[in-house]
């Protein structure tokens, strides 16, 4: 079943209407007809709708409730993706990923090594694109919220953020002592909910004067092992063991 998701005002009574692109989406690409059903969920309550198409025009998709459902897909860990800008299309790749791992929000970061230089319109036009591929990535793995990329961040914007999570954790590859297992063997089983950042640099790493900025912020410095990753494998294995440490329902 197609999932869809609207926003509050899309919801009235027991008819919601799907607008914009998803319209053409579901005219003519999956083909839908009246009587037929799909899951719609509202972005900002997470609540899920069976719903059956009652009227298909140009502008709309009218479709009538059948069943409303609590969507139980959205982890007890709020996880944030503090990711330093990287090259090509390596973020469109940490987006969708990451989106289908559990991850709330993505803030791309602009550090001194950072090759990647957004400003301006080409800012905004990626940063569209960007959130548009969580979107789409939210509906295919059956999300109950879009995780949302927010515009380009300092150092210093980041350092005035940790205060705001549990946990801030940073991945550095000089880091020889503290791995990242240690800091959430401290955080497991204290709290039903938790609120976790992840800090990762760049192709080319984090400087060491930014380590030192945001461990006097309050972030944990943290190593991965023993290998050097790709920037965009970061992301996805600390998003992984953070969800296989922390996550309700997970392994046990």
């Amino acid at each position: 079943m197609g999932k869809f998701f609207v926003k509050s005002d899309q919801v009235k009574g027991n008819k919601i209407n799907i607008l914009g692109e998803d319209v053409n989406h579901i005219k003519n690409v999956l083909r839908l007809n009246c009587g037929e059903r799909i899951n719609i969920c509202d972005s900002s309550t997470s609540t899920n709708y069976i719903c059956e198409i009652s009227d298909i025009s140009s502008q709309k998709i009218e479709c009538t409730i059948i069943e409303i459902t609590k969507g139980e897909v959205e982890s007890n860990v709020e996880l944030h993706v503090f990711q330093g800008l990287p090259k090509a299309d390596k973020m469109e790749l940490i987006i969708q990923k990451g989106t289908e791992l559990g991850v709330n929000e993505f803030i791309p970061v602009s550090f001194k090594r950072s090759i990647v230089k957004l400003n301006g319109k080409d800012e905004i036009k990626k940063i569209e694109r960007w959130n548009k591929i969580s979107e789409v990535a939210a509906k295919q793995c059956g999300r109950d919220i879009i995780p949302f990329v927010r515009s380009v961040e300092n150092l210093k914007s980041l350092c005035n953020e940790i205060k705001e999570y549990d946990i801030v954790l940073v991945a550095y590859e000089n880091e020889k002592e503290n791995y990242i297992k240690n800091e959430l063997l401290k955080l497991k089983n204290i709290k039903n909910k938790y609120k976790i950042a992840i800090v990762i640099g760049p192709e080319g790493g984090i400087d060491e004067e930014e380590i030192k900025a945001l461990k006097e912020a309050g972030a944990k410095v943290v190593s991965l092992g023993k290998r050097i990753l790709r920037t965009e494998t970061v992301a996805l294995q600390v998003s992984s063991i953070i969800m296989y440490e922390l996550e309700d329902g997970g392994i046990k």
